[in-house]
């Protein structure tokens, strides 16, 4: 079963065996409205923690995605150049922006679970 956590930045990173998926969240996704555009890193890059990964841009505003935790990109999703809406169609889903290969599993518990997470959201009004 694939775990999730959170960010306070909105971030969603699933691991899936010894790959880690990596988009926003639904919340994220409201809070910015239409996406129009994403800038996605080049696979074999290395991201560490709280570094920008991506970028995403939308009708109200443009917001740098945050790597939830070190590691290195295996797979961008390049599917969102030519559909940037996936990411409000599907946040979760279809929208996800990369794939990294984590380099230190320990920075997963420093993560929200989903409760904490959905609590987190309700703090910020």
């Amino acid at each position: 079963m694939a775990q999730t956590r959170y960010t306070k930045d909105h971030e969603y990173i699933r691991v899936e065996g010894d790959v880690a998926v990596v988009g926003i969240t639904d919340y994220a996704q409201k809070q910015l409205g239409d996406v129009v555009f994403v800038e996605l890193p080049q696979a074999g890059a290395n991201v560490a923690k709280g570094a920008q990964a991506a970028v995403v841009e939308s009708v109200k505003a443009a917001s740098e995605v945050y790597a939830p935790v070190s590691g290195e990109v295996v797979e961008v999703n390049s599917e969102l150049e030519s559909s940037p809406a996936l990411v409000n169609e599907d946040a979760a889903g279809k929208g996800w922006f990369l794939k990294m290969r984590i380099s230190n599993a320990g920075e997963l518990s420093e993560l929200m679970d989903e409760t904490a997470y959905e609590a987190f959201v309700q703090s910020c009004g």
